[in-house]
């Protein structure tokens, strides 16, 4: 059997491949709550369930965080009943889900916005927007609507949770040093910068219990001069490893982005190094586009999973064709 077709166990549940739709963002929801549009596009996107996991877009955990117009809520009760259906769809087609939530910080879409310090990230569009820099305060309460948005989640019937803390988004913010310029004990070395991702780590698996698998998805480096290297990635993923279940990492302070690589696997070099640091699965996505890449880079030790994202987006059937070619 090929690797790609193997099961993994990741607590309690068995995912039957090593297939993974990663997230992205649709714009299909309806002022934050599940619409049908976005029911009818996940039920096509795992239709066949020939994928492994479904990792659904990035959903805001409370109303200051929100992204952009029309992207999916887990702020608040009212949204269960639609994430109750997409999970519902989801598992009708024989595959595991998980939801993506999310804090914008800077890139939110409002004209006032809270961020690790006093700087945008590169390339923020609007920089006419008012920053304000996270109190300790602020801090704690946005730890908490992350713990509170995971256990909406669990409660919906997903499988598992995603913390994203990647493309410039507020907990990346307190992570790359392009952004987070605080002289507290959340600004300065990897350790001071990843301790609000540590206290949401910590705060969501206390909400959610031991056996509710978390994953967090992490921008291991900026590709940006001053920015996050390798080194500090090394670091990080050590400090973040205990109570997350699987690594999810990407790259890019401005967006899932590696400047000039265009091959398969954008992220294998950091991935390689990073699965010889921690002892838990982890997920590599970026140029995936048939299954021998996806075979391959799981063979040379570059990830336990392989997301495909534009390819799937193409062509839906992907994932079947994919593991019918390895036959």
């Amino acid at each position: 059997m090929s690797i790609l077709k193997t099961p993994l166990q990741i607590k309690n549940i068995e995912l039957k491949n090593r297939l993974v739709l990663p997230p992205m963002a649709t714009g299909k929801s309806d002022d934050g709550i599940v619409s049908g549009e976005l029911l009818n596009y996940y039920a096509r996107m795992s239709e066949e369930g020939a994928l492994g996991l479904v990792i659904t877009e990035h959903s805001f955990i409370c109303r200051e965080g929100i992204a952009s117009a029309n992207q999916v809520s887990v702020a608040d009760d009212a949204v269960l009943a639609g994430l109750t259906k997409l999970a519902e769809t989801l598992h009708a087609n024989g595959v595991k889900a998980a939801v993506q939530i999310n804090h914008a910080g800077s890139s939110a879409f409002a004209d006032e916005v809270w961020t690790a310090g006093s700087l945008f990230r590169p390339t923020e569009k609007n920089k006419e927007k008012k920053l304000h820099t996270m109190t300790k305060e602020k801090i704690a309460e946005t730890v908490q609507a992350f713990a509170d948005a995971a256990v909406r989640v669990k409660r919906a019937g997903f499988d598992a949770v995603e913390l994203h803390a990647a493309h410039g988004y507020l907990l990346d913010q307190f992570y790359s040093p392009l952004t987070n310029d605080r002289t507290d004990e959340y600004g300065g070395p990897v350790e001071n910068r990843v301790r609000i991702i540590r206290e949401v780590i910590d705060a969501v698996r206390e909400a959610v219990g031991d056996e509710f698998p978390v994953i967090l998805r992490l921008g291991a480096c900026d590709y940006i001069e001053g920015g996050n290297t390798e080194a500090d990635a090394l670091k990080a993923v050590k400090l973040l490893e205990k109570g997350i279940d699987v690594l999810d990492i990407s790259g890019g302070m401005n967006g899932f982005i590696r400047p000039g690589y265009t091959g398969a696997g954008y992220f294998a070099d950091i991935t390689s190094a990073i699965r010889k640091e921690i002892s838990i699965p982890v997920i590599l996505t970026g140029g995936v586009q048939t299954a021998q890449d996806a075979e391959n880079l799981l063979a040379d030790g570059s990830a336990d999973l392989i997301g495909v994202a534009r390819a799937m987006l193409s062509d839906p059937d992907w994932a079947k064709k994919a593991l019918a070619e390895l036959e």
